[in-house]
């Protein structure tokens, strides 16, 4: 009887060395020939066996998306060959039973098909049986399509890529911002007189930049000998009365209200005049013009409006408007010579509320007053023959008025909250160009480059060139080493071995990516390219993105290399949810809800604790006290250091560091303390740090997890019931580490939490000194105060994509310092010694450079 052909080479078993079958051995209580399904069982079991190390070794180096990704991969290739095992069986189970199996051959063989398990579809779960008699070719096929598109994209889209796209956003975002500043113009007073918008109650947020709220004594410092005066009807009155209010807040509005009000601080010299002139007429032409003659002392601001009396004492008639336009168009001329020596605003109308106007207000309709500003501004804009007017038109407050005028009590006039809201402005617009806050972005104009940003700006060109040249002559190299083909055989033959970069050409190279990403830095800090707004707080902006994250860290655990107290893995991952929650707390302004702000300050103080800890185990442990060590830790701080410091000062005060200094001296005792407790008890091998194993005994476990529990919840409950913050502050240093202890022990005793980390934390925790930086110049605004808005009108975007470039240039930082760590910091000591006395001499430039500059500047 002839045997079939056996199986082609592509349906062989694939485990099988050059697909040929293993050797034969008989079956126990079979009669016959031995029989040829046996060795395949073993083939599979063996490439079970092979798999799950492959799948070991991916796991090994990519456990993320790409390592799902292969995995996927090979789970469709083992469904594709578990199809052609089954025709193979069924060609051996043939071949035995024509050599003379009979039918035991033939059943033993279809025993085990049934036996087996469906591999219809590459999915880890077992498919039901319904689906698994469903599953066809066309099912494999997408699901290897999926698979393999799914490998595809995580192959390209990786971190490198990432930063690319990156890179490819930041270059197309300046341009579309110095585009749009080109066209509209790059005055952010402009924005900040007739543009912007509420962002909750009392919260004004002007176009493209920030408004800062004036204390009293910046108040009298900004306008210490200055003499402001305001021109006009009883809303011009009320403006007066809030500006007044923001220099002294006792002063009562009472009164003539129908007359001239003074108001004059000795003590700081600044006098402030109400002059009531309710109607554009010949009395207020009268007024302007004294200050025009030069023997007059002209106010240095002067603050004008009217129209509603003209509107009521002549019932809204078209001849009051046709008068209003005439005289206004007399006084235009006069307004526009005082603008040249003074600051002259012109205010628009506000609307009115017409339901609760009374009956002799009625006939002040939103009508009339957009006629009457729309003739002021066509007038005062082309009073001059110059292409802009030095008249400033102050139109913002009739958007102030538009949402908050239903709040007012007679129609007509403003709520108080209102009125203070303009009358900030009107503050920014005055003060912040001499001022200059940090936190008032508007009316400011871009500072000048620096000596020392100059030389920087040149350092990073040089390295830029000398990186491309190093480019240009290793491309070189590599095409002539570049292999040849044999004209005679036909083969490839290498000439040379490629050759290792050189440090100079890594240092150049690091110098190069430093370069953009401080260009970055600049245009996003110094610059002013792109918008800043102000923060607003709401219980929904801080919580839900914490519920966000804290979902993605669940999700993304893996088991730990190590189950000691605080391992590596576990250190990173607490350093990473630390530091995403104080990025969600500083770009949502949560600091105003004590809470909040009260448990921020214990994770800071985490930080520190870590730091305490962490060198405390590390000299403990490997007695390693040489220079390379303590050079490596003191590279991480360099920047915090005096001379280099001067260069990141804020008008050389100190404050903020003693605040902190004050608010978290103990803490790194604490973790010093805890190391050495931790140490002395895994010496006396007191504690159980094997995997799933509590970490004591199971009484004393509960115990402390009972303890830490409560004094956990004891912490939290305290700082929600603090009255202020300086309370609060006074306590913090003495009993911040009670929730910091707790934590360590609910994380570490159970066995089972010690025994996994969340890999998304631990990603961020291993860049979050570098997030930590980078946020207050690339991220947010103002040293935190504000947000910087790459992409103005939508908020959630704005957030997403400036997150995304904020997290790639954090991750390229992190990696450019570690590359100049190993390079500026060598192991042999001679060598460091001398790139030391480089280092100092930098420094010492740095100060003399930085003393020049402040001289220059006073």
């Amino acid at each position: 009887m002839a045997l079939p052909p056996p199986p082609p080479a592509s349906a062989r078993d694939p485990v099988t060395p050059e697909g040929r079958p293993g050797p034969v051995t008989p079956e126990r209580g079979a009669s016959g020939p031995p029989s040829q399904a046996q060795p395949l069982l073993r083939q599979e079991a063996k490439g079970e066996e092979e798999e799950g190390e492959e799948t070991g070794v991916l796991g090994a180096w990519g456990t993320g998306a790409a390592g799902q990704g292969w995995r996927g991969w090979g789970e469709a290739a083992e469904a594709a060959a578990a199809e052609a095992e089954e025709g193979q069986v069924a060609a051996r189970g043939a071949a035995a039973a024509g050599a003379g199996g009979g039918r035991g051959g033939w059943r033993r063989l279809l025993a085990r098909l049934r036996r087996r398990r469906p591999q219809c579809c590459p999915c880890a779960a077992p498919l039901p049986r319904s689906a698994a008699h469903c599953c066809h070719g066309g099912t494999k096929m997408a699901a290897l399509a999926y698979n393999l598109g799914k490998r595809e994209i995580n192959h390209y889209f990786s971190v490198r890529s990432a930063k690319v796209l990156a890179l490819v956003a930041v270059l197309l975002l300046a341009a579309c911002h110095l585009a749009s500043r080109r066209y509209r113009g790059n005055d952010s007073c402009e924005y900040l007189l007739s543009s912007g918008r509420f962002l909750g109650e009392k919260v004004w947020q002007p176009h493209s930049c920030m408004m800062h709220k004036y204390k009293i004594s910046e108040a009298k410092n900004c306008l210490v000998d200055k003499h402001i005066a305001f021109v006009g009807d009883s809303r011009i009155r009320q403006l007066f009365y809030s500006f007044v209010k923001i220099i002294n807040p006792q002063f009562k509005e009472e009164g003539n209200k129908h007359g001239n009000i003074p108001f004059e601080d000795k003590i700081a010299s600044v006098k402030v005049d109400f002059l009531w002139h309710p109607e554009v007429n010949g009395s207020m032409k009268q007024c302007i013009k004294v200050w025009t003659e030069d023997s007059v002392a002209k106010p240095h601001v002067i603050v004008a409006g009217a129209a509603t009396w003209s509107i009521k004492i002549h019932n809204g008639s078209n001849e009051a408007l046709s008068q209003y336009k005439m005289n206004i168009t007399s006084i235009a001329p006069l307004l526009e010579k005082l603008a040249k020596t003074s600051d002259v605003y012109w205010v628009l109308q506000d609307p009115v509320y017409e339901d609760l106007l009374s009956e002799n207000r009625k006939m002040i309709t939103n009508e009339k007053i957009d006629a009457y500003n729309e003739a002021a501004v066509s007038i005062l804009n082309s009073s001059t023959r110059n292409s802009k007017s030095n008249v400033k038109m102050f139109s913002v407050s009739k958007l102030i008025a538009q949402e908050t005028i239903m709040e007012s009590l007679d129609g007509l006039h403003l709520p108080e909250s209102s009125r203070e809201t303009s009358a900030m402005i009107l503050m920014n617009v005055y003060c912040n160009k001499i001022l200059k806050p940090v936190d008032g972005s508007c009316c400011q104009p871009r500072p000048p480059l620096t000596l020392i940003q100059k030389l920087a700006a040149c350092f990073f060109t040089l390295s830029i060139i000398g990186y491309l040249i190093f480019y240009v002559i290793h491309r070189n190299a590599h095409r002539k080493n570049k292999p040849c083909t044999d004209l005679e055989s036909g083969e490839e033959k290498k000439n040379i071995i490629n050759t290792p970069v050189s440090p100079l050409e890594i240092l150049l190279q690091s110098f190069c990516k430093l370069g953009l990403i401080m260009a970055y830095f600049y245009m996003c800090d110094r610059a002013n390219l792109f918008m800043k707004e102000n923060k607003f707080y709401t219980h929904s902006t801080f919580f839900i993105p914490i519920i966000y994250i804290l979902v993605l860290g669940v999700f993304y655990n893996e088991n730990t290399k190590e189950t000691k107290v605080l391992n590596r893995e576990q250190t990173d991952e607490w350093k990473g949810w630390m530091q995403l929650v104080i990025l969600i707390y500083h770009i949502s302004g949560a600091s105003t809800f004590l809470p909040v702000y009260m448990h921020i300050r214990v994770l800071v103080a985490a930080y520190l604790f870590q730091t305490g800890y962490g060198h405390f185990s590390y000299f403990w442990i490997k007695g390693d006290f040489g220079i390379h060590r303590v050079c490596q830790g003191a590279f991480e701080k360099i920047f915090s250091l005096w001379p280099l410091s001067k260069c990141f000062e804020l008008k050389g005060n100190v404050y903020e560091w003693w605040f902190r200094w004050r608010l978290d001296r103990y803490v790194v005792f604490h973790g010093m303390l805890f190391a050495f407790i931790y140490l002395a008890l895994q010496k006396r091998q007191v504690l159980s740090e094997g995997k799933g194993e509590p970490l004591f005994s199971n009484k004393i476990s509960n115990f402390l997890l009972f303890i830490s529990v409560v004094s956990f919840l004891t912490y939290s409950i305290w700082a929600s019931s603090c009255k202020n913050k300086a309370e609060c502050n006074e306590l913090h240093p003495s009993v911040s580490v009670v929730q910091i202890l707790a934590f360590i022990l609910i994380r570490n005793i159970p066995g089972y939490a010690r025994s996994v980390y969340s890999s998304f934390f631990a990603w961020f925790g291993k860049i979050s000194l570098e997030l930590f930086i980078c946020q207050y110049h690339i991220w947010l605004a103002a040293d935190t105060r504000g947000i910087l808005v790459l992409i103005p009108g939508n908020p959630m975007l704005n957030i997403i994509v400036s997150t995304f470039i904020f997290v790639c240039v954090a991750h390229e930082i992190s990696q450019i310092t570690n590359d100049l760590a190993q390079i500026i910091i060598p192991k042999d000591n001679s060598s460091l010694l001398k790139r030391l006395a480089c280092i100092a001499a930098f420094f010492c430039g740095l100060l003399i450079l930085s003393s020049i500059q402040d001289k220059s500047r006073h």
